[in-house]
């Protein structure tokens, strides 16, 4: 489609052409325009994930709040996660042919609309329906911000550019754990509806303010497109929901879980039988099964998964001491600054032949960070986990941004009818591996419970002389407030019952940090060994060329 009359007053280095179709124009701008995309950029980085990130860690209270049990609650994690990982089925072609302002203006409408109806309406539906929008909206608005950012580097930078631009949406959940939970629990969610509210205007208002450079746009959309899309937003809701609800109802006590995930892989099936036989497909099946696409994606969702120690192991094992969000400010405000410099750190080493050593350093430092945590017990408070914490989020920033940067790299190779299938392949991985990591450690954390409870027990039989001096104390404690002595003596077995469940839930929490750091070793190992195998064939292949005549 042709340029409007403004845009042709601006004729186009072809140095300043965009990577991908319906990404913007990246002209030579004055430090003012570039600051001004720099606070764009933040700001829609913010508006892509705060919501979440907001519900995530208060989910317990906010359901309380809603009267909700926690695993009905989690239905609504499950809804955005799905919304998100398909997204970018919809908005990647949508940008190149209508645009990106009217992509931009029509998701940040759908969320103010959809936030505005929450508010006035509240209820467990219209959050749903809030959830599910700014679910798709999360997706074009990381995005947005990414290519913010692109108009404030060179294009001599553009790898820094990605880096920043990808990993400022990590930001969320640490900034999420320094807001006050009353600020966001009281009256069905609202403090959360109205930040995210509060966002999208403030993003509608600088981008139109300051808008992005013009796109090419040409007509990509296909009839069949619509049907992919619906397979694949069914195949999501089914999946994700059964991630969700797993470790509440449990694995092998709900029949309805395996038939939630069979139904997910039929639907995941038909559209991959869909998209391999249509002559100009929207995800390209076959590109999947190649070394490096199997590569990146297992990567990531390995990591993905043992990141989620953060979010779910250690805020659980400060919660089983009673510390609540407002007690853990101080730590999350440390991952803050420790995730900030990891981005820099990150945007400074970004090289074509650094990806891969930065990610495999990625791995090393979620190791340590997770070993340096499998030494936790019952009095360990938020002071003692500041360094491995900040390790994991440094581990993040170190991660996300190359991994993304090879994939990419991949796709230039094979050229933009790629470009869908890598964001939807990665936004996937991210995504999943979310609910995947906290479904995998909540499990191993309930199962290891038992384990260890059974085994205390064990070790303390009736009869044993150190529980009934423990006993008899704990009810002379109690009989100054109570007088019977029978519920006294019961009071204090109680007591020393729940000591020992205490007890458990610490070892399981440790055994969930060992299940992260074996499995960030694993990963390790696993890059060192295909860096070496790819310095390898690069020396042959030196040698070769060398040798001819």
């Amino acid at each position: 489609m042709p340029l409007t009359m403004a845009e042709r007053r601006y004729i186009f280095a072809p140095e300043e052409r965009p990577l991908f179709p319906g990404a913007p124009y990246s002209p030579r701008l004055s430090a003012g325009s570039r600051c001004g995309y720099a606070l764009s950029g933040v700001v829609l980085a913010l508006a892509s994930g705060l919501g979440n990130a907001l519900i995530t860690t208060n989910l317990y209270v906010i359901a309380g709040n809603m009267g909700l049990y926690v695993a009905e609650a989690n239905l609504l994690l499950a809804i955005f996660v799905a919304f998100n990982a398909t997204a970018n089925l919809l908005l990647v072609k949508a940008r190149i042919q209508f645009g990106i302002p009217a992509c931009m203006h029509a998701i940040l409408g759908a969320l103010i609309l959809g936030e505005g109806i929450a508010l006035v309406y509240p209820s467990l539906g219209t959050t749903i329906l809030a959830r599910a929008i700014s679910g798709v909206a999360s997706g074009g608005l990381t995005t947005m911000g990414l290519y913010s950012f692109f108009q404030v580097f060179p294009a001599r930078l553009r790898p820094m550019a990605v880096i920043v631009g990808f990993s400022l949406p990590q930001l969320a959940v640490p900034i999420a754990r320094l807001v006050p939970v009353e600020a966001v629990a009281l009256e069905h969610w609202a403090g959360v509806h109205r930040m995210e509210l509060a966002l999208a205007l403030a993003a509608w208002a600088l981008t139109t303010l300051l808008p992005l450079p013009p796109t090419d746009r040409t007509k990509v959309f296909q009839p069949l497109d619509a049907l992919t899309i619906a397979l694949a937003l069914a195949a999501m809701l089914l999946g994700c929901t059964g991630l969700a609800f797993g470790r509440f109802y449990w694995w092998t006590d709900t029949p309805w879980l395996g038939w939630m995930f069979a139904g997910a892989l039929l639907l995941l099936g038909l559209v991959f039988a869909v998209e391999d036989r249509r002559t100009q497909p929207l995800l390209q099946v076959r590109w999947f099964g190649t070394a490096d696409v199997l590569l990146i994606a297992g990567i990531s969702l390995v990591v993905r998964i043992a990141l989620t120690e953060q979010t779910y192991a250690a805020v659980g094992l400060l919660s089983l001491g009673g510390l609540t969000n407002d007690q853990l400010h101080g730590l999350f405000a440390v991952v803050l600054l420790a995730m900030i410099g990891g981005i820099a750190v990150a945007a400074w080493l970004a090289r074509p032949d650094r990806l891969l050593p930065m990610m495999l350093g990625s791995a090393l430092v979620i190791a340590l960070g997770a070993w340096l945590d499998t030494h936790a017990t019952s009095d360990t408070r938020a002071t003692q986990l500041y360094l491995s914490q900040s390790l994991l989020g440094i581990g993040t920033t170190l991660f996300l941004g190359p991994a993304l940067l090879f994939g990419i790299a991949r796709v230039l190779e094979r050229g933009p009818t790629h470009l869908v299938s890598f964001v939807v392949l990665f936004s996937t991985t991210q995504n999943l591996g979310g609910l995947a990591g906290a479904a995998l450690l909540g499990s191993i954390q309930t199962i290891r419970t038992r384990v260890h409870a059974e085994a205390l027990a064990d070790a303390m039989p009736v009869g044993n002389p150190l529980a009934g001096q423990r006993i008899a104390v704990d009810a002379t404690q109690i009989a100054a407030q109570l007088p019977d002595a029978a519920a006294a003596a019961a009071q204090a077995r109680a007591r020393l019952g729940g000591a020992l469940q205490t007890q458990a839930n610490v070892l399981a929490f440790n055994d969930t940090f060992w299940v992260v750091t074996l499995l960030a070793l694993g990963l390790a190992v696993f890059l060192a060994a295909v860096i070496l195998v790819r310095e390898g064939r690069r020396r042959r292949a030196a040698r070769l060329v060398g040798a001819a005549p």
